[in-house]
């Protein structure tokens, strides 16, 4: 049914999240592993997709033991089309259904425009756009069947933006890419699942301590906040999205970033 239509529950009861099963790609670390402890402590079980952490499974034990809901930890390649699609289809096997899927995975490298070599700029392309195409394609292929389900993209204020000083052509047009891609597939999709994302500005994970001092004193006097924000800020954004409060909601692009984008 087009954007199936849920009964009026009180509006706590709206955001509950119990008897549904969450995927979260980049679910060990940074964003990715706050949107896996939100939706479990909504009450869903959740599925942590990893390509490299070394914690993954410690990590999926402590959400599981925490909110009293099962919690598992698979490794793929969002990149590899065919590895995710089989994860994915694992995933719904072991749990017996998938409701949402959250296309998380991201890179970015700060490289010169002209100085991208075709490896640089594939690179930040296979995991950012082509991942998240196919983690969210994977997802559709069971939703369609089932007649339901919720993919939330991670995008980034980068899509709607040129960052300074840095210089990352690739991953701001990669991230302006998966916005166009979210409301095409909103519009595809729309007779069996809800397609949104989610665009957050700075946030203060592992990745933003890499640059240098004076790069970070710049994004701070850009930000109208004049903070960044903690990751775990997030946590309510993807319930909403995840849950029936938002049911009339596809195509949208939230935008969480501290006022970054207006001047």
């Amino acid at each position: 049914m087009v954007l199936s239509q849920p009964e009026n529950k009180h509006v706590l009861k709206a955001f509950d999240l119990s008897g549904k099963v969450a995927v979260v790609t980049g679910g060990a670390r940074g964003i990715g592993l706050e949107v896996s402890i939100a939706l479990a402590e909504a009450g869903a079980d959740v599925a942590l997709i990893y390509n490299s952490s070394k914690t993954a499974e410690a990590l999926a034990s402590d959400i599981a033991s925490k909110n009293n809901v099962k919690a598992l930890a698979y490794k793929a390649d969002v990149g590899n089309q065919e590895e995710i699609e089989s994860a994915i289809q694992q995933i719904a096997s072991d749990f017996g259904r998938l409701d949402i899927i959250v296309a998380n995975s991201g890179i970015c490298t700060n490289v010169p425009a002209e100085d991208y070599t075709a490896a640089q700029w594939h690179d930040i392309m296979k995991v950012n756009l082509d991942g998240a195409f196919y983690t969210a394609q994977a997802g559709a292929r069971i939703f369609k069947k089932q007649g339901s389900g919720n993919i939330i993209f991670t995008a980034s204020v980068s899509a709607t933006l040129v960052n300074v000083p840095q210089k990352q052509a690739a991953y701001n047009a990669s991230k302006a890419g998966v916005v166009q891609m979210a409301k095409c597939l909103s519009v595809e999709w729309v007779d069996f699942c809800r397609v949104n994302c989610i665009s957050p500005g700075y946030i203060a994970t592992d990745i933003l301590d890499i640059h240098p001092q004076e790069w970070r004193e710049k994004w701070y006097d850009l930000v109208p906040a004049k903070r960044f924000a903690e990751a775990y800020e997030l946590k309510g954004a993807y319930v909403f999205c995840a849950s029936d409060a938002s049911s009339y909601m596809t195509g949208a692009n939230l935008v969480i970033d501290g006022g970054y984008t207006l001047p």
